[in-house]
């Protein structure tokens, strides 16, 4: 066992995170390639099981394939190899049951707030065909959710009238919106400062503890994947290849006094020497 898998099992009294109802998401001897045979090749040889309703992080250098993997499990592209398996079926194209949201917001800048978080609704279908017909129940919906975020008051602003943590609050609304049964989050907080990125940590485990969405966020920061995963996957340089998966289950919720507590610190240090050490190989 690694030295984080080890911490894990010392931290597994206080919450039982791991545990969850069923697999949701197979990903089994998946490979990807760029650009045809001879082209790049992003994912080599990976196999993932996701659990309903799990938080998973995936972590790992640049250009290791995690963006790569969203984009298999949400049908954006096809493996070149293997199978990608999501609620007992083969994707075979983009799902309807996914909701995404990236470093950049990308909100339309012409649409407020609240016309950008109802957009998936005039798309996704069942929503797309009574849209029109039930205008303000879904308002009343995206009004509640971007309460939940803490952007009451804000629903009439446009994109440029509100700072970058504000503006990802909406990504995630708007991602949000048609609970979704999985949340993609490719790197949401890398452009933000530190303060707002810890606040929307917080908000993400709020609103996973109260929706449990089967959840894969990929990031850079270790402590990110800390705080809010139950589980973490570490991926190689390309072509990516998973190197280890660790449990992370300390108590939920997680708030920040403890990322300074000598077990916290001690997980986030394991999994960056584990890094370092497979890097170096």
């Amino acid at each position: 066992m690694s030295r984080a898998g080890e911490i894990s099992a010392q931290s597994a009294a206080t919450d039982v995170a791991g545990k969850f109802a069923s697999p949701f998401v197979k990903i089994d001897d998946v490979s990807i390639t760029y650009g045809g045979e001879d082209g790049t090749l992003a994912l080599v040889d990976t196999n993932i099981t996701i659990n309903k309703g799990e938080f998973v992080a995936v972590v790992g250098p640049s250009g290791c394939g995690k963006s790569s993997l969203l984009k298999l499990v949400s049908g954006l592209h096809p493996p070149s190899r293997g199978m990608v398996t999501v609620a007992d079926k083969p994707v075979s194209g983009p799902l309807k049951m996914c909701g995404m949201a990236f470093q950049n917001s990308t909100l339309l800048p012409w649409r407020t707030t609240l016309d950008n978080v109802l957009l998936p609704l005039e798309i996704v279908q069942p929503h797309a065909s009574r849209f029109r017909r039930h205008r303000a129940e879904y308002e009343t919906k995206a009004r509640e959710l971007l309460a939940t975020v803490g952007l009451e008051g804000f629903e009439d602003k446009y994109p440029w009238q509100l700072s970058g943590g504000m503006q990802q609050r909406s990504s995630l609304s708007r991602a949000l919106i048609h609970s979704p049964e999985m949340l993609l989050l490719d790197e949401p907080f890398g452009a933000l400062d530190p303060f707002t990125r810890e606040e929307l940590w917080d908000v993400v485990q709020d609103l996973w503890l109260k929706r449990r969405p089967t959840v894969i966020l990929v990031t850079h920061d270790l402590r990110e994947a800390v705080y809010l995963a139950d589980t973490i996957y570490i991926f190689s340089a390309r072509p990516g290849r998973v190197l280890s998966r660790t449990e992370v289950s300390f108590k939920r919720p997680r708030r920040l006094e403890d990322t300074f507590k000598s077990e916290f610190i001690k997980m986030t240090h394991a999994l960056r020497e584990q890094i370092a050490t497979r890097s170096l190989r």
